[in-house]
């Protein structure tokens, strides 16, 4: 199996979220840490991504059915 890495553009167009909120959850250890790829590059593990995106809840699922 191939490790694919992301970019932050990859990570806020998979998430939605905007840089600043990436930022915001990892700060919090909500959100996976990157791993630096060089000085000033760094690059997120696309599983990690994915494992994030599928433990948040989905929109109106805690809305009771009519």
């Amino acid at each position: 199996m191939t490790t694919r890495l992301l970019t932050l553009r990859d990570v806020t167009g998979m998430t939605a979220l905007s840089r600043s909120a990436v930022y915001a959850l990892m700060a919090e250890s909500r959100f996976p840490k990157p791993i630096r790829i060089g000085s000033r590059a760094v690059r997120w593990v696309e599983q990690e991504v994915l494992d994030f995106i599928a433990s948040r809840p989905r929109a109106g699922s805690d809305r009771p059915a009519a």
